[in-house]
Order: C-alpha cells, then sequence, then structure tokens
C-alpha cells in the first residue's frame, strides 16, 4: 500500500514540475498565433483526436491564440469510393474534376470540419468551423503540376482539375476570432475569382495562412517524427541554407521535400518558426511548445 501512494505521489510530483517548468514557455507564446495543420493518421485514431483537442483548448486557456487548418485525403478516397466515384489519376495525382470537387467539399468542410470541432468544444473551447470561402478569407486559383518523364526526362504540365493554390488572403475575419474566444477549424476549400471551387493541398493553405498572420509558430503534425539526417536520427533544429543544402544532396527526399518546401516559403512570408512534428505522440504540441526539448524539427531564418 506504501508503494503504490508512493508512485501516486511520485506522479504527482512530477506532473506539477511539468506544469512549473512550462510557466515560460506559456509566457513566451502568449497573446501569440500558432497555425496547426492536423492530418495524418492522427486524425483518425480516437484517442489522439480527444488529446489533440485538449492540446489546442489547453493553448487558448494560457491566452494563446490557436488557428487549425486541417487535411482529409484518406476520408475523401473512402467516400468516393462508398459514392462509386470513379477517380482519374495522372502520374499518380488525382485529378479533381467537378463532380469530385463536390465531394471534396462536402468532407472537408462538411463532416470532417464539424468532427474537429465538436472535439474542440467538448473540451469546453469554442470552437467554429470554416473554410476559405467564409469572410472572403481565402482566394484562389487553379495549378497546376509540373511532372517529368522517367524516360525521355522531358517536363509536362499535368492539368489536376479544380486544384488550386491560394493567392489571396484577408486576415480581416481571423483578426476578429482572434480577439474573440473563439478557435477558427478552417478547411482547405476556397472560391476562385473565376467563381469556382479549389480543392487546396492543406500544408500550402496552412502555409499561406501562417504567413497571412504572421504567426509566431506553424506546426505541421505528420506521421514521422520530423526531418531525418541520413543516419535517420532527427534533427532538431533547421535553418532555411541548411534545408536547402539537404534537399539538394538529397538528405530530405520524398514527400518531405514539398513539407520542407512550403515551411521555407512560410517563414519567408513572416512566420517566426516552423516545426514538423508526429502527430502519432499523444500531446506532442504541447512537449513542442511547452517543454526544453521540443517534440520535433524546428526550421527558421
Amino acid at each position: 500500500m506504501d508503494n503504490i501512494e508512493n508512485n501516486d505521489e511520485k506522479s504527482f510530483e512530477k506532473q506539477a514540475a511539468f506544469l512549473s517548468s512550462a510557466l515560460p514557455y506559456m509566457q513566451k507564446y502568449e497573446n501569440e498565433t500558432i497555425v496547426v495543420k492536423y492530418g495524418g493518421h492522427a486524425m483518425g485514431d480516437p484517442a489522439l483526436g480527444r488529446a489533440f483537442a485538449r492540446d489546442i483548448a489547453l493553448l487558448k486557456q494560457s491566452g494563446i491564440n490557436p488557428i487549425v487548418v486541417h487535411g482529409g485525403g484518406p476520408q475523401i478516397a473512402e467516400i468516393l469510393t462508398k459514392m462509386g466515384v470513379e477517380s482519374r489519376f495522372e502520374d499518380g495525382l488525382r485529378v479533381t474534376d467537378e463532380k469530385i470537387v463536390e465531394v471534396v467539399e462536402m468532407v472537408l468542410a462538411g463532416s470532417i470540419n464539424k468532427k474537429i470541432v465538436a472535439l474542440i468544444n467538448a473540451e469546453g473551447e469554442w470552437a467554429i468551423g470554416l473554410c476559405g470561402k467564409d469572410g472572403n478569407m481565402v482566394f484562389a486559383e487553379k495549378s497546376y503540376k509540373t511532372v517529368i518523364d522517367p524516360d525521355s526526362h522531358i517536363e509536362r504540365v499535368v492539368d489536376l482539375g479544380f486544384v488550386g493554390e491560394p493567392i489571396e488572403i484577408d486576415r480581416t475575419l481571423l483578426d476578429l476570432l482572434a480577439c474573440s474566444e473563439m478557435i477558427p477549424v478552417i478547411a482547405p476549400v476556397a472560391p476562385g475569382r473565376d467563381g469556382k471551387t479549389y480543392n487546396i493541398n492543406a500544408d500550402i493553405f496552412a502555409g499561406a495562412l501562417a504567413g497571412a498572420v504572421k504567426a509566431k509558430r506553424l506546426l505541421f503534425l505528420t506521421d514521422v517524427s520530423g526531418v531525418l539526417d541520413r543516419e535517420k536520427k532527427l534533427l532538431k533544429e533547421l535553418t532555411i541554407p541548411k534545408a536547402k543544402k539537404f534537399i539538394k544532396d538529397g538528405t530530405i527526399s520524398g514527400g518531405m521535400i514539398p513539407k520542407v518546401e512550403t515551411c521555407i516559403k512560410a517563414i519567408q512570408e513572416g512566420v517566426e518558426g516552423v516545426v514538423i512534428l508526429n502527430g502519432k505522440t499523444p500531446h506532442s504540441i504541447l512537449l513542442e511548445l511547452f517543454t526544453e526539448h521540443g517534440a520535433g524539427t524546428l526550421i527558421v531564418s
């Protein structure tokens, strides 16, 4: 019995020590904006979803202004399959036609968005679901993908349909929400000046939004620990020159390249620092922001 009580006491002492050590970091981020891109397999795990929502609620309670941007690729693919909507691919990339973009908007700005809102609200906060269309927050234009033929090595342009990139961001609505008790949860769907609806890559959307509001931090929750070196060890911090060098020499490769390039662009547009971290680690947001060792790779200028 004494051992159990001693163990409980030590556990409580550790919790108290963590709270005490977190104070200077809470003060550092007070009244600052933190943009969090929520995606990956963490979105499909109920326990991780609740942990994420609690982290966001704690940020708000600590005087921080969190903005959540979310993806939903796997969920979109699942709904398209259930609806019997066939997808066409060009060089492994889904072509988003008019029918598919309707489903994308329904899933991203509808079911996924509202589930995240409900999770945060269940933690006692006031989250509000939005997309780029609300308050004319984001305008997009059609984007094209350039691919290189593996045989001829000749570049060609691929038309991906209703896939866009943000070209204008009006922060008025976000500034109003920052002064309120609301937490914006934003789906990466936006209108074009042509009146059409565009699906935007959630990483690109979050990066552009973070740059527009001059966020203190942009956090990318992924399925990996961060950026790894050639020995597969985590790089705790990268400068933009070092990141560009690692892309050039192949240390950073594959799907990590566009993510790091988005980080670089966000910093160039006014974000102080961008962190790539593992969303599958419970409370990774708190570990990154409120502890000395952090939880991922911090990219700075």
